[in-house]
């Protein structure tokens, strides 16, 4: 089975180059960072080369560089991959990028696989209820993949590949930012994490929040939460929502506390590697998923569970 020939890799997210540049790596044998700060350049030290893109403004968007990309990407013969994150905005990217090298284009992409000469890719469809799988036959196979479908390589200590400047090659119609509006930042990324407590709507109150935060620390665990804790009582950020559109976890443990486990639900946890659910409900939905489960109050379940793993 034989590598592509050319792989490019970019990400609007620089904590993403990690596990987009281990999918590149093993699938081609050529691999291009193209970075948009030049302070990512320490992100990619695993790529053969690195292409800055010039122009860049505090009004500027990725998806303006969709010409610019276009044009590194042309200049290559052979079968050629690019990955993207798959953000908002780098699919609007990859959208742009699909119709410029009339080239075929899976969005959330949870599987890459070659097969002889033949790419194929696995993504998520109706909502999380079935996956599908596509086989690529453009000579560009453009893909934005989701977080967490790779292993980050091991840190090297390779000089920093060469570095290329390349020039802005403006759009017809150009999206520019006219203002900016501050939110809460959130440090949290539950896709990395190796331990993650979700919770549902077997919280009573959003005061009850803390003693899954005292079992977290017991734990040393990230915590998630189901989407109605998140964007319908608004009782923890949106980032830490596990679901079909929500993260994706690649965890070694899952603990699901007063979460009854609809499909939309475990298409994110189901990821975990082991999954334990605490449910009151005998006949909740999590238990056909589970690798342990408890029937149990998590009001009693928690605090004790936190006291055994502080001793």
């Amino acid at each position: 089975m034989g590598k592509i020939n050319n792989v490019w890799v970019f990400s609007d997210s620089a904590d993403r180059y990690a596990d987009l540049l281990a999918g590149a790596r093993q699938l081609g044998e050529h691999v291009n960072a193209v970075i948009w700060d030049e302070r990512d350049v320490t992100e990619v030290k695993q790529a053969d080369a690195v292409y800055l893109l010039c122009g860049k403004t505090d009004k500027q968007r990725v998806e303006n560089y969709a010409e610019t990309f276009a044009s590194l990407v042309r200049k290559e013969d052979g079968k050629t991959l690019i990955l993207l994150a798959a953000t908002r905005r780098g699919k609007g990217l990859a959208a742009k990028l699909s119709v410029l090298l009339q080239s075929a284009l899976v969005n959330d992409v949870t599987l890459l696989e070659r097969n002889a000469d033949d790419l194929y890719a696995e993504h998520r469809m109706y909502g999380g209820l079935a996956f599908g799988r596509e086989k690529v036959n453009t000579a560009v196979a453009i893909i934005t993949l989701a977080s967490g479908v790779y292993e980050p390589l091991a840190e090297v200590n390779a000089a920093t590949p060469p570095l290329t400047q390349v020039d802005y090659i403006p759009p017809a119609n150009e999206m520019l930012c006219r203002e900016r509006r501050s939110k809460t930042a959130s440090n949290v990324d539950l896709g990395k994490a190796r331990r993650v407590i979700g919770i549902g709507r077997g919280l009573l109150a959003k005061e009850d929040l803390q003693m899954v935060w005292d079992l977290a620390s017991a734990l040393d665990a990230e915590v998630g939460c189901s989407r109605p804790i998140a964007e319908g009582e608004h009782w923890m950020d949106r980032e830490r929502y596990v679901g079909v559109s929500g993260v994706l976890l690649k965890s070694d443990i899952y603990l699901a506390l007063g979460i009854s486990g609809q499909i939309q639900h475990m298409v994110g946890g189901n990821g975990a590697k082991t999954i334990i659910a605490v449910n009151k409900d005998k006949n909740a939905p999590i238990f056909q998923y589970a690798d342990y489960g408890l029937v149990g109050d998590i009001y009693k379940v928690v605090p004790l569970l936190t006291e055994l793993l502080k001793r």
